[in-house]
């Protein structure tokens, strides 16, 4: 049974702040030390339900399941996994079950995260030759096989949340089928994959507020609302808790957007225009100021949103606040 201790933290409302300030002054350190705690403990617990799911390089195709290995454990925040967990504590679940209920879908959605990451560095795609640090898997691999990582990686998800035994017998064959069934949604052609091809330029032009969001609450938004989706149907939550929390899931990932696009702003110093082919960012659209009230626009609304789970929601709440507030 995989089991961890609670560490709910209490949460502030984020004051605006200039342009110039610190983004982590604006949480309490007293809370921000509670969520690393509870980010620490729960990134453990993520990672070694990765290292039980997922075949090691010991195992053949012994040079596949290294460069799946090599893209999966390569320093990732665990963000979409640890929503998951999140949302199986809002509804309870905790209290009625062990992790091992939630850590499959949590799993499943991370692997399809880090494919989507090592498919999108392809020279093809961004052609990036550096991730976190480290050689991209395809400058240390080779184009082929990173490729075929990353298709295994995106089947091997679904072979994760699909196999019951993962489960212990703490989710039903209801629960694992609607699972399973969002997270294709999310992770398809309406979802990630359809925000991919409009961020790259095959959907139409890209130069409004109103289609830089349409284009990011897919591409990155419905993963996170699949996640606190399956958080909460796997804790046993009731409709409307699933129905608030995937809401939530979508106003968190576009804020993350948002303050990726502005930390991305602050390092460089300017509000240039997008190259022909590059998609704009929120600053290069809205401005510095106008993007930084709509990231905290969007923390207000997150936090609104979570209402219902009254004490439950802290944890939440904070997260949001540390996606807006980071500086990393």
């Amino acid at each position: 049974m995989t089991r961890a201790s609670p560490l709910l933290p209490t949460t502030t409302k984020s004051p605006s702040r200039p342009m110039s300030e610190s983004p982590s002054s604006a949480m309490n350190p007293a809370t921000k030390e509670r969520l690393d705690g509870w980010l620490t403990e729960r990134r453990v617990l993520i990672d070694e339900a990765l290292r039980r799911f997922l075949p090691t390089p010991a195992r053949w195709p012994h040079r596949l399941h290294e460069a799946m290995c090599w893209s999966l454990f390569g320093g990732g925040k665990r963000l979409r996994p640890l929503l998951a967990l999140a949302a199986f504590e809002a509804v309870g679940g905790r209290q009625e079950r062990s992790y091992d209920a939630v850590l499959p879908a949590a799993c499943a959605v991370e692997m399809i995260h880090t494919y989507s990451l090592l498919h999108d560095d392809l020279p093809c795609m961004d052609d990036d030759d550096e991730r976190r640090g480290r050689p991209t898997c395809h400058i240390r691999f080779g184009e082929g096989l990173a490729l075929l990582a990353g298709d295994a990686l995106l089947t091997e998800a679904f072979r994760v949340a699909l196999d019951p035994t993962h489960y212990r017998g703490l989710a039903n064959a209801e629960q694992i089928g609607t699972v399973a069934g969002r997270l294709a949604t999310a992770a398809g052609m309406s979802g990630m994959v359809g925000g991919q091809s409009s961020d790259l330029g095959f959907e139409g032009p890209i130069d409004t507020e109103d289609s830089l969001t349409f284009l990011h609450r897919r591409k990155t938004g419905e993963l996170f609302a699949f996640s606190l989706f399956a958080g909460a149907v796997l804790g046993g939550g009731s409709p409307e808790q699933v129905q608030a929390l995937s809401e939530y899931g979508e106003t968190l990932g576009l804020a993350f957007q948002v303050a990726d696009d502005l930390l991305d702003a602050r390092q460089d110093q300017t509000e240039r225009a997008p190259e022909a082919d590059e998609t704009p960012s929120f600053p290069a659209l809205l401005g510095l100021e106008n993007s930084w009230e709509r990231a905290l626009e969007l923390e207000r609304r997150a936090h609104d949103q979570l209402e219902l789970f009254g004490e439950q929601g802290e944890l939440l709440a904070a997260l949001v606040s540390f996606a807006v507030h980071r500086d990393h």
